[in-house]
């Protein structure tokens, strides 16, 4: 009896053990050779990462990789907090910031699958202060050598799907050069010069009432330009919902794909978790200065407010590879997930810098319904492949979806560093180096 009782704790223990460690990384584990992958091609991310931390250049990070479903590689390299001296763990807590941007796509798809929202809808049908906007036209001043600025009505009313793809008209007044979108923005609160990316103090009603005294940055539907479009799009979910955007992401998609520590916030049982990033960044000099997620926000920001774990990412990347649905959780269905993930710029919409220069530095991406789209296996200086996705965040985290290689990668940081696209490319060269099949 009892030793029945003591083989009873130890499965106990063991279950608990495994269930934390798939918690912590995502998927289930294989041995890369499974799968078609080597293990010590695998193995040099970590002693590149490694030497890129021992110069200084972040205090730590998270690695996970997955292809056909399975965890092939995972690693947690250097320190969470360096100031304390706390390592890094798998189980991290990582502000996202624009990561959260396809999260919120995934949420705004499942209400055009509810029947509540259509791509074509008027931005101003669930808002109805963002009608009736008007655009800042620059003009060059060959007398006086400056740009000189004009308000005209706009062509058309922004639509939800402009929201999706970045193609609304509104910009961000950190990127843009258009000084009196700069000037409005600083005015309503949606751009501080001391803090990147931070307009979580205001409610989602002031938000939406001061955006929409803003002019736009172009006529909607012309210009591709990375923005607001996507807190947006969460003020849009909430009306179309009935919820707070962190409501609604819990119920319909942090829970059935049990991403346990994905939100707007950490609560204070988690907050030990939280990294952080080196208080001056070693490239720029400039201190390293992150949004304070310790309390609950005035607005869930739909384009730069969440925190996930590497392992929570990993798991809502999965469920994308899967056609919408992971461990039997149907999220969206396989032809949502197709659309989100095509191009949804064509020859029409203007692209002065185009989603990859920006996300990797280099060309040869589009851009979809929440995501950058690889649109074929040349002209990018990095491996990949037709179809392949992603998106990355300010703070340095990054993730990539790739179809036909059935690959899956995330990496987490708190290295808000110039050079941050520079780790991207890094990493995504020596992962598709590891493909063996």
């Amino acid at each position: 009896m009892r030793l029945r009782c003591i083989a009873t704790i130890a499965f106990a223990v063991g279950t608990l053990f495994w269930a934390t460690i798939l918690a912590a990384q995502g998927l289930p584990i294989a041995a890369p050779e499974l799968v078609g992958m080597s293990g010590q091609r695998l193995s040099r991310i970590g002693e590149v990462f490694q030497q890129e931390i021992e110069k200084g250049s972040m205090a730590g990070v998270v690695v996970l990789v997955a292809r056909k479903g399975h965890l092939v590689y995972s690693t947690a390299l250097g320190f969470q907090d360096k100031q304390t001296g706390k390592p890094m763990s798998k189980d991290a807590i990582f502000r996202i910031y624009s990561m959260t941007k396809p999260l919120v796509s995934v949420a705004a798809m499942m209400l055009v699958e509810d029947g509540k929202i259509e791509l074509t809808d008027p931005v101003s049908k669930f808002l109805p202060a963002m009608k009736g906007l008007q655009v800042s036209v620059p003009k060059a001043d060959p007398v006086f050598a400056k740009m000189t600025y004009t308000l005209v009505p706009a062509d058309r009313e922004m639509t939800v799907q402009d929201l999706l793809r970045h193609t609304s008209g509104l910009a961000y007044g950190e990127i843009t050069q258009n000084a009196p979108v700069k000037e409005a923005y600083a005015k309503a609160g949606v751009y501080k010069s001391g803090i990147d990316y931070d307009a979580r103090d205001l409610s989602p009603a002031e938000e939406v009432e001061r955006l929409s005294k803003a002019p736009l940055a172009h006529q909607p539907g012309t210009v591709w330009e990375y923005s607001l479009a996507s807190d947006v799009l969460g003020r849009v979910v909430e009306a179309a919902s009935g919820k707070p955007l962190a409501e609604f992401l819990e119920v319909r998609l942090f829970k059935p794909l049990a991403m346990n520590d994905s939100g707007f916030w950490v609560p204070g049982d988690k907050l030990g978790r939280l990294a952080q990033p080196l208080p001056v960044d070693a490239l720029s000099g400039k201190p390293n200065k992150l949004i304070d997620v310790s309390t609950v926000p005035g607005n869930d920001s739909g384009g730069a407010g969440a925190v996930s774990t590497p392992g929570d990412y990993l798991r809502f990347g999965q469920m994308l590879l899967n056609g919408g649905q992971l461990d039997g959780a149907r999220v969206l269905s396989r032809t949502t997930v197709a659309l989100m993930t095509s191009d949804s710029l064509g020859t029409r919409i203007e692209t002065p810098i185009t989603p990859g220069d920006g996300l990797l530095g280099t060309p040869g991406y589009t851009f979809g319904l929440g995501f950058a789209v690889r649109q074929g296996p040349g002209v990018a200086a990095v491996p990949g492949s037709a179809g392949e996705f992603m998106w990355a965040g300010y703070a340095g985290t990054y993730f990539w979806v790739d179809p036909k290689e059935q690959i899956v990668g995330v990496y987490m940081t708190q290295a808000p560093s110039p050079v941050r696209a520079y780790y991207r490319k890094l990493l995504k060269q020596l992962v598709y180096a590891a493909i063996a099949d």
